[in-house]
């Protein structure tokens, strides 16, 4: 039985990751800074849970102890401009507990670039931690991947949004770049596998789907897929990354500083240079999942809401996960109470039906215009 830790579990791929590690017979040690956020969770009695803040590196070495592959998941998309930093910092800090705690494989999922270019801030970080984990002392596979097409994932989430509420849209050039998107449930698969490689591999790896897109194919696929007229996608000139995060972060869910570097991401062509993963984890008989079927199944989910993992589970600013004022010391934030009472003539459920309305699409129970043009103000500022 291979002894298997994982970090990032609060995240979409980390939280994911752990019950096909356990599917496939594997010891799982679950690694958080905070452990109280996994209660809840469907493995969380299955595996051991360890807690230990990525930057500190006795926490880590400690939680790494006695494992044979470590997955490396933790990345800090979105939290501002020094994230490279922090980025670099918890790598080193990292691949140094992984080789003193004696782990015999490290697993990384970083993100597909094209080589020889200038990359965007986020694809440069991703590629450099890529690079200090290779040069760890310990063996390492790095998973290079696109866009994952997944219920709850961010990339998803995002063309998801854009496609619906925008019949017709003004987009930026980045929309007739080559995209290789894979679905989430390869990239499990191929992490999944990445465990049990041979010692003497020591390399990166792209993995992507069987079809490679435009991003403007993608949301006209996408609308098909869910049953939506065609899209009218004009493109327009030149439209810089901060422009087009706000766009984004005014017509979908995704907060700007997530949508930013997604993005950068997308303004280069990302597609796959070779298949050599299929050497040691074989595509499945009936072969890798392709977009329309990945998209049908993510919308499968949404529709039965039965979406394990979100984006929005990891600590990303303006995230629903992050914690508020009002949230207790158990959920990571401080309580605070504030109690009035009034009395109303009314009957108890007809005042129920009034609470019950508060949030969602309404919005607050009166000045409804109002509320939605807070909303619409907030997005514009990037929240």
């Amino acid at each position: 039985m291979t002894r298997v830790a994982v970090t990032g579990v609060t995240g979409y791929v980390g939280g994911r990751l752990v019950p096909e590690l356990l599917a496939a017979g594997h010891q799982v040690r679950a690694v958080a800074r905070r452990t109280h956020r996994l209660q809840g969770r469907p493995w969380a009695d299955d595996v051991e849970l360890a807690e230990a803040d990525a930057g500190d590196l006795d926490q880590v070495r400690d939680a790494l102890d006695g494992v044979d592959v470590a997955y490396y998941l933790i990345h800090s998309l979105g939290t501002g401009p020094r994230f490279a930093a922090r980025d670099r910092r918890t790598a080193l800090t990292f691949a140094q507990a992984a080789r003193e705690a004696g782990v015999r494989r490290i697993v990384y999922l970083g993100g597909l670039y094209p080589e020889g270019k200038d990359l965007s801030p986020h694809l440069e970080s991703r590629k450099e931690v890529g690079e200090i984990l290779l040069a760890s002392g310990v063996p390492t596979t790095v998973l290079r991947a696109a866009v994952i097409i997944g219920s709850g994932s961010a990339s998803f989430e995002m063309m998801r949004y854009l496609t619906e509420r925008l019949p017709v849209m003004t987009t930026p050039r980045w929309v007739d770049n080559r995209v290789q998107p894979i679905a989430i449930r390869d990239v499990l698969r191929y992490l999944v596998g990445s465990a049990t490689m041979p010692a003497d591999v020591n390399r990166s790896f792209d993995i992507g789907g069987p079809q490679v897109l435009r991003y403007r194919d993608m949301m006209q696929r996408y609308a098909a897929v869910a049953g939506l007229r065609p899209r009218v996608v004009l493109g327009v000139g030149a439209l810089s990354p901060r422009l087009s995060s706000l766009w984004v972060s005014l017509v979908t869910p995704v907060p700007g500083p997530l949508a930013r570097p997604l993005v950068e991401s997308l303004v280069h062509e990302v597609v796959c240079d070779e298949h050599d993963i299929a050497t040691y984890v074989p595509d499945p008989p009936e072969g890798l999942l392709g977009f329309d079927e990945s998209v049908r199944l993510a919308l499968q989910r949404i529709g039965e809401a039965d979406v394990a993992t979100r984006w929005s589970s990891a600590s990303v600013p303006g995230a629903p996960s992050d914690p508020l004022p009002s949230d207790p010391d158990w959920a990571g934030g401080t309580l605070y109470r504030d109690e009035r009472r009034t009395r109303v003539q009314a009957p108890a459920d007809a005042v129920w039906q009034v609470l019950q309305a508060v949030g969602g699409e309404r919005g607050w129970y009166s000045w409804s215009l109002a509320w939605r043009a807070r909303g619409v103000l907030d997005r514009l500022w990037g929240g």
